[in-house]
């Protein structure tokens, strides 16, 4: 059952809003399959009483410190801009393998003890890039950072923190054409896409609501704003939403006029990702990443794009059912245009010869008509046409095609 406000007047407080949070079991990562009889006893131990916030935090910056400081695992501050951005200055990259090298010749072990300092535990977690990651001490090549955590305890007797829930997402990028998650083998169209993807494997706090994973607190917290309903009003046209990011969607897109996704090589900003990636491409010429359509040969610039193509040509989802016969359609709006069979409503009309129609479209079409728009060209004789229809017939009539 969802959580109801009557009405928005501004403000959400927080204890309002946030969910019952529950926190999962001490783990590494839910894939590792080692045993280890000592780790276990002093989990068991430890997870019983609880930890203060300002000792857990320090707990998780000691963990990541330790595989800094003894491998060659980099850390990646964030994903914005031209591309991967260091934790260590204000450096980016648009491929993760100059950060990774920029990283370990150009930041020491004193900038790296200095890592993740300052932050708070509902927030914390850090992202590392484990390619070809290796023991600094030994050489040794190592596969997972769970393997690394096992490796500098058993073979260095190294110190390790392990009564806290797992805060660091790793990442592989062996083929830079393609992100993937190495866990799952998942594919994404950007690096964003597998972040959000990574609290599937690092469910530290999930939502009592809907069961979803989250790798850290504030991530719930944020989360957990969708489930809250009502009618939130905007304030600038009186528009009612059921969610409050329902709302501040339709504030950002209609009223602010904001463009929040900055182009990373000029000044250029835009309002939405699709056209940011447009802009790289045609005027930075930035390799566009396209999802592939597992099932057939097409390809989309959206993850949202390819998913309502599988759903649609693949899945055959027909959710919406018309109510005075048998049909099924994939989207209300196919629904919707259906029901004017139905209701004969014509509801469209022409204001230079008054003729009415059912669909929008429709009205469109027909306005080509009298702005003597003839898209539809012979490609025998070049004889042009308004309506598809009247090129077919052409067809048929001067050059015998069907």
């Amino acid at each position: 059952m969802a959580c109801t406000v009557a009405m928005y007047d501004g403000t959400i407080k927080k204890e309002e809003v946030i969910l019952k949070l529950k926190v999962i079991k001490p783990e590494f990562n839910e894939n590792t399959n080692r045993k280890n009889n000592e780790v276990a006893e002093h989990t068991q131990s430890k997870k019983e009483s609880k930890i203060k916030p300002r000792e857990e935090i320090e707990k998780h910056r000691y963990n990541a410190r330790l595989v800094l400081l003894n491998s060659n695992a980099t850390p990646i501050r964030a994903y914005h801009g031209i591309g991967y951005c260091c934790s260590f200055c204000t450096e980016q990259f648009a491929s993760p393998a100059n950060l990774k090298k920029h990283t370990l010749n150009e930041h020491d072990d004193n900038s790296k003890s200095e890592f993740m300092k300052g932050s708070v535990i509902s927030k914390y977690f850090a992202k590392f890039d484990i390619t070809g990651l290796r023991c600094k001490i030994c050489g040794r090549s190592i596969d997972t950072l769970e393997d690394l955590f096992e490796h500098l305890k058993t073979t260095h007797y190294k110190k390790i923190h392990t009564d806290i829930n797992n805060h660091i997402l790793p990442f592989k990028f062996e083929n830079e054409d393609v992100i993937k998650c190495f866990m799952c083998s998942n594919e994404f169209i950007n690096f964003k896409g597998l972040l959000e993807h990574m609290s599937t494997h690092y469910k530290n706090y999930t939502c009592d609501k809907c069961n979803a994973g989250f790798v850290n607190r504030a991530l719930l917290y944020h989360h957990s704003r969708i489930h809250i309903t009502g009618n939130f009003k905007c304030n600038a046209c009186d528009l009612v939403l059921e969610t409050l990011p329902k709302l501040n969607y339709h504030k950002r897109k209609i009223h602010k006029n904001t463009y929040p996704y900055k182009c990373g090589y000029c000044i250029e900003g835009f309002s939405d990702h699709r056209r940011r990636i447009e802009h790289l491409a045609v005027v930075h010429g930035i390799k566009r990443t396209l999802a592939k359509c597992q099932a057939c040969d097409k390809s989309f610039t959206t993850v949202r794009g390819l998913k309502l193509h599988l759903k649609r040509y693949h899945l055959l989802e027909k959710d919406h059912k018309c109510s005075q016969c048998t049909k099924r359609f994939f989207s209300a709006e196919e629904l919707s245009h259906h029901m004017v069979k139905h209701t004969g409503v014509k509801q469209f009309r022409c204001a230079i010869c008054f003729k009415s129609y059912g669909r929008k479209k429709t009205l469109k079409e027909h306005m080509r008509i009298h702005n003597n728009d003839r898209k539809f060209k012979c490609q025998h004789c070049g004889q042009a046409f308004v309506q598809k229809c009247s090129l077919k017939g052409h067809l048929r009539s001067k050059h015998g095609k069907m």
